[in-house]
């Protein structure tokens, strides 16, 4: 038993040290050498598409949250650019949602989350907003209204509503810093604490949830 112990106390004595040799060789990318080049604000930087990290333009964590989201958007525009408006219309069966609405419903949530912590409205504003109800309601809600009204447009139409949020969204993001990122408030997600951060990653993993969708969607067309 002594033994299995010593073992134990030994092993667990080599991983710390494992672990503190692999952090002292290998420091998070802080350096400007190092930074992720800023993209134009219409076009997303392939070049660096699978580099997560800081971003020259950014606060270290908001330009890391913001190369995740940029690599998930570049994996849904690679699911998406070369369908049909037939194939964006396409439903599997009259309760399913088309990949045209599923684009639109991305860009309408990516809004609301611009809305809610950007300080673009009160807690009443998303009810009472005509911008809302008229341009983003109807995607956002998804349903049998969406699936009746969220058709007829080519690919470039959607791509071109993703694109304008999200330019919004990298505009905002280039004037807050870390500190805001970790801004929480007592009552978010399941009515627990959620900082900006968690709310902005859940954008990032939405889109993953929905191109998982998307690629099933184009299997059965």
């Amino acid at each position: 038993m002594k033994s299995n112990e010593n073992q134990r106390r030994n092993f667990l004595k080599k991983s710390s040290l494992i672990t503190a040799g692999v952090l002292t060789a290998a420091p998070l990318v802080t350096t400007a050498h190092d930074l992720i080049p800023q993209e134009s604000t219409d076009a997303i930087d392939n070049e660096h598409i699978y580099v997560v990290g800081p971003m020259k333009g950014y606060s270290p964590q908001v330009g890391t949250l913001l190369s995740m989201m940029n690599m998930m958007r570049y994996w849904v525009i690679g699911s998406v650019k070369n369908l049909t408006q037939k194939q964006l219309d396409f439903q599997i069966d009259e309760k399913s949602n088309s990949i045209g609405a599923m684009l639109y419903h991305l860009a309408a949530t990516e809004r609301a989350y611009q809305m809610s912590t950007f300080g673009e409205y009160d807690k009443d504003y998303i009810k009472t907003s005509k911008e809302w109800e008229d341009k983003w309601a109807l995607a956002q809600n998804l349903g049998k209204n969406a699936r009746e009204k969220i058709k007829g447009h080519d690919i470039d139409y959607y791509l071109d509503v993703l694109d304008k949020v999200r330019n919004h969204t990298k505009q905002e993001f280039a004037k807050r810093d870390d500190q805001w990122l970790m801004k929480s408030t007592p009552r978010g997600f399941e009515g627990k604490p959620t900082n900006n951060y968690a709310r902005w990653f859940h954008v990032c993993e939405h889109e993953s949830n929905h191109r998982g969708q998307i690629k099933l969607i184009k299997g059965r067309m």
